[in-house]
């Protein structure tokens, strides 16, 4: 059986993330959709309700050999609890591949986990969570760039409706 993590922090999932998801779930048996939590740093969406928004955009497109998990520390030791075969990482453009190299090398080193890369389609290539983030805090419409559920879930916290702005 081959599996493979997709970690990330998903703050919040977008519909880049979620393609990466799909595409993955073509490929390996198992996709662990892992997220990554660091008290340190700022989310709008708790855990809890990043794992549920996954959970529901991941369930609408019937992908039943996904599974969503949260984790703290190392990805690479997730990637061991979970017995993963590889790491998979979206790239946007030429600075991921950078930074996300680095990261790569350091993981095989430390662990023998190899990584995989998959570049995003055009039409996300554009879409992180930070923009979409503050494109809903102004009421811009984000919802090409964002699954049905955490649009919703974006315009419960900002208030607003976001297809119409």
């Amino acid at each position: 059986m081959h599996k493979v993590i997709y970690p990330g922090s998903f703050d919040p999932l977008t519909m880049g993330h979620l393609d990466i998801i799909q595409r993955l779930a073509r490929f390996f048996d198992e996709v662990v959709v892992g997220i990554g939590v660091n008290p340190a740093k700022k989310t709008l969406f708790t855990v809890t309700e990043r794992q549920q928004l996954i959970e529901t955009s991941v369930n609408a497109l019937n992908l039943s050999n996904v599974k969503v998990i949260n984790y703290t520390g190392l990805t690479t030791e997730a990637a061991k609890a979970q017995a993963v075969d590889m790491i998979a990482r979206g790239l946007r453009d030429e600075q991921d591949l950078h930074f996300e190299q680095k990261i790569a090398e350091l993981n095989r080193r430390v662990s023998g986990i190899e990584t995989m890369f998959l570049l995003a389609k055009p039409e996300h290539q554009v879409v992180a969570s930070s923009y979409v983030k503050e494109l809903a805090s102004y009421g811009a419409d984000v919802s090409a760039m964002v699954p049905a559920p955490v649009l919703s879930a974006l315009q419960a916290k900002y208030n607003r409706n976001l297809e119409d702005a």
